[in-house]
């Protein structure tokens, strides 16, 4: 349930305007935790709930014309932001692997999407400045995404640990009856 709950959590805080916050939402510590909780046949779900959300925000909210193609690498990101946190951390949940998974899934989605900006668009030339440029430019989003997605992995993955540890001190400390 918590992983439906921070599923529902990542879509609106990605549906609220958030341009100041560049990127600050919930979207990536929750494909971690979903990974890291669910089973794989599960992880369908959330990719159509993204996807859809995608949708509804480049037609409805940013009035775009929507071009499947486009969101490829941002579709792929996700799915591997989910697999991710399979991999990382479904058999072992430690503060070290949540800290990689919280650097690798937003450094991953950086350098993808922000390749696949450069590569297919024309906002930047197709050079090695151009590149330099397009990523340097990215940066504020890149920071923003690696704060909001070690806030929620943290909060995900750390708060039941914290919870049974003063459940497991509570215990300790009240006399046996």
């Amino acid at each position: 349930m918590p992983a439906y709950l921070l599923l529902i959590l990542a879509v609106v805080s990605r549906i609220i305007p958030h341009a100041a916050w560049l990127n600050f939402t919930a979207l990536g510590g929750a494909l971690l935790y979903f990974g890291a909780r669910r089973s794989w046949r599960e992880m369908l779900a959330p990719m159509a709930v993204l996807m859809a959300t995608d949708y509804a925000l480049t037609t409805w909210q940013y009035h775009y014309a929507f071009e499947w193609k486009a969101y490829l690498p941002t579709w792929l990101w996700y799915a591997a932001a989910m697999i991710l946190g399979s991999i990382l951390l479904k058999s072992k949940t430690t503060f070290a692997r949540v800290a990689a998974g919280v650097v690798l899934g937003p450094t991953a989605f950086w350098i993808i999407s922000d390749y696949a900006v450069w590569a297919g668009g024309t906002m930047y030339p197709h050079t090695k400045d151009g590149l330099v440029a397009c990523f340097v430019a990215a940066l504020p989003f890149y920071r923003n995404d690696l704060l909001s997605t070690a806030i929620v992995a943290g909060a995900a993955f750390g708060i039941p640990v914290l919870i049974r540890r003063m459940q497991a001190q509570r215990a300790i400390a009240e006399p046996a009856k």
